[in-house]
C-alpha cells in the first residue's frame, strides 16, 4: 500500500467531521412552533392536523387549537378578490339594515315624546295649517294689491285711444305689474301645495303614531281626542 500524503489525510478528516455536524435537511428537526394545532376535514372527507395553516384546507374552514385542545380560533376559508367583495356587500348591508333599525328606533321614540297622544298630534296640525293659509292669504292680499294697482293703469291708458301712443313710463308700470301678479299667483300656489304637503304628512305620521300608541295601550291613542277643536277643514 502507498503512503497515503498527510495532507489528504488532514482533508478527509475535515470533510467526515463536517459529515457528522451537518446531517442532510430531511433529518434536521422541525422548527419549534407557536403550540398551535391546527386541524380541518379535506376534500376527501380526512382529518388533517399541522403545526401551521394547512394548505390543502385553504378553501374550507380550519380551526387553531391550543395545546390542551380548545378552539383558539376558526380561520375561514380563503376567498377569490370577487367572493371577498361579494361578503364585503354583503356584511355593508347588514351593517346598513342595523343602523336604519336603529335610526328608525330613535325616530319612533321622538316622535312618541313629541306626541303622546293624537289630541297633541291634532293640534299641532291645527297650527302648522293655520301658519300655512296666513302666508296664503298674506299672498292673495298682495295679488288683490296689485291687481286694484293694474285697474287704475288700465284708466289712465283710457286717455290714448292708440296704444302707440302709452307713454313709456305707463308702459313700463303696466309690464311690471303684469310681472309682479304672476310671481305672486305662482307664490300663491307654491303655497297652497306647500299646505297640502304638510296636511299629508300628519296623516303619514298619525298612521306610524296610531300602530305605536296601540302598543303602549289601547287608551294612548283616544286620549284627549277632539280636544284639538277648531281644526280646519282639508281641501
Amino acid at each position: 500500500m502507498l503512503p497515503v500524503p498527510s495532507c489528504f489525510r488532514l482533508v478527509c478528516g475535515a470533510l467526515l467531521a463536517l459529515a457528522g455536524a451537518c446531517p442532510p435537511a430531511w433529518a434536521q428537526p422541525a422548527a419549534p412552533g407557536t403550540g398551535s394545532i391546527f386541524t380541518c376535514i379535506d376534500s376527501r372527507g380526512q382529518r388533517l392536523t399541522s403545526d401551521r395553516p394547512i394548505i390543502e384546507c385553504l378553501d374550507r374552514e380550519q380551526k387553531e387549537l391550543k395545546k390542551d385542545g380548545t378552539v383558539r380560533r376558526t380561520i375561514g376559508p380563503s376567498l377569490t378578490a370577487q367572493e371577498r367583495a361579494i361578503a364585503e356587500e354583503r356584511e355593508r348591508k347588514v351593517a346598513d339594515e342595523r343602523q336604519r333599525q336603529t335610526d328608525e328606533r330613535r325616530a319612533q321614540k321622538a316622535l312618541l315624546a313629541r306626541y303622546p297622544n293624537q289630541a297633541a298630534h291634532d293640534g299641532e296640525r291645527v297650527k302648522a295649517l293655520r301658519a300655512a293659509q296666513d302666508v296664503i292669504a298674506a299672498g292673495q292680499r298682495r295679488v288683490a294689491e296689485l291687481e286694484e294697482q293694474r285697474r287704475k293703469l288700465e284708466q289712465e291708458t283710457e286717455f290714448y285711444k292708440d296704444p302707440a301712443r302709452w307713454p313709456a313710463r305707463l308702459k313700463r308700470l303696466i309690464e311690471e305689474n303684469e310681472q309682479q301678479i304672476a310671481a305672486q299667483q305662482r307664490f300663491v300656489a307654491a303655497q297652497e301645495e306647500e299646505k297640502r304637503r304638510i296636511d299629508a304628512q300628519f296623516d303619514e305620521e298619525l298612521a306610524r303614531l296610531k300602530a305605536l300608541w296601540a302598543q303602549l295601550g289601547p287608551s294612548t291613542a283616544t286620549s284627549g281626542a277632539g280636544g284639538a277643536s277648531g281644526a280646519p277643514q282639508r281641501r
